[in-house]
């Protein structure tokens, strides 16, 4: 059965600031490790790269002394950055968007890449042999927070399979982020979508049935990114190219580590969830190229993404944003 309380214990953990131990410590140090309070929207092997960035001690390398800190929420993760109780926030690049047609007069450019496209599994209850997108017609599936990534992708994979979001299917889109796998597991909604490693533990424990990747139907669009204030890459802009230095180490390190290392590497930041489910998510993620190999984001990549959001209508067609106005190049491609 899923261990229903580690869910809640590790959302305790990530709520807080987690701190692992990088695997030195005597580094010399010529001068003080820059302190950035870091922000990442929810808890998943989504993001590998940056946990292992953390525990191999990739920040520490290059000056930065990080806090991470779990806001289980997009408008969550922005409000932290644009009240300056964050420095550094993980997000999709939707809310870098929604603040640049905004009136705030801070933005939060995107300056570094992780995620090539959507990490979300969908889930069935029955097992079936064969998968057809045609049999989510008429049942109920478990969404996401409206405008969020995850149902805009949702509801893209939906009408590339010829199927209504808004007619076909209901979505119940109105559950809490942490609340989420209690809600399935209590028996509601007859499909959801679940990110790694919850998707897997669910099909181990034999709560569910991974039918489909979001990501591998509606393809490659850089679904989630790093972004700061512009005033904070203003003011720092070694740290930022330090950062962008740090993960691309770690995207690096993860594509050519064996499973068995990542999953090592991963274990502190997913208390109670079995190492078979690790291993599988890790797999799984690799197989469908679910990691960046590179922080630098494609124009193409961001066109992508804002035609999800101008179908989701989210978006209005004449407020896209360009490239240039959204991205920041340089620091991924000092990087490279």
């Amino acid at each position: 059965m899923l261990n229903r309380r580690r869910v809640l214990k590790g959302g305790l953990v990530a709520l807080g600031s987690l701190s692992v131990a990088p695997p030195y410590s005597a580094r010399a140090q010529l001068k003080p490790l820059v302190k950035v309070r870091y922000n990442e929207v929810v808890r998943s092997i989504l993001y590998a790269p940056a946990y292992v960035a953390i525990v191999k001690g990739y920040f520490e390398e290059v000056g930065i002394e990080q806090t991470l800190s779990t806001a289980y929420g997009g408008d969550k993760s922005v409000a932290a950055l644009l009240s300056n109780s964050a420095d550094i926030a993980l997000i999709g690049p939707e809310t870098a968007i929604y603040v640049q047609i905004s009136d705030s007069s801070t933005k939060i450019p995107i300056f570094c890449g992780l995620t090539a496209t959507d990490g979300f599994m969908l889930v069935g209850r029955e097992k079936v042999s064969k998968f057809e997108w045609s049999m989510l017609k008429g049942k109920e599936i478990l969404g996401f927070r409206p405008g969020s990534t995850p149902l805009l992708f949702l509801e893209a994979a939906l009408r590339k399979n010829g199927i209504d979001p808004q007619k076909d299917v209901k979505l119940s889109n109105n559950v809490a982020v942490p609340a989420r796998l209690g809600s399935w597991l209590a028996g509601q909604n007859q499909y959801a979508i679940f990110i790694e490693p919850d998707a897997s533990q669910l099909e181990l424990d034999g709560k569910g049935q991974i039918v489909a990747s979001i990501g591998e139907t509606v393809g490659f669009a850089d679904y989630t990114t790093f972004m700061a204030t512009d005033k904070y890459i203003r003011e720092n802009p070694q740290v930022i190219q330090n950062w962008t230095n740090a993960i691309y180490k770690a995207q690096k390190w993860t594509q050519s580590a064996p499973t068995a290392d990542v999953v090592k590497t991963l274990a502190p930041f997913f208390p109670g969830v079995s190492a078979e489910a690790l291993i599988a998510a890790t797999n799984r993620y690799r197989k469908l190229k679910i990691w960046k190999s590179s922080p630098a984001i494609d124009a193409k990549a961001i066109e992508k993404f804002q035609d999800i959001l101008v179908e989701g209508k989210v978006l209005d067609p004449a407020k896209r944003v360009k490239y240039q106005d959204l991205v920041l190049t340089q620091f991924a491609n000092a990087a490279k």
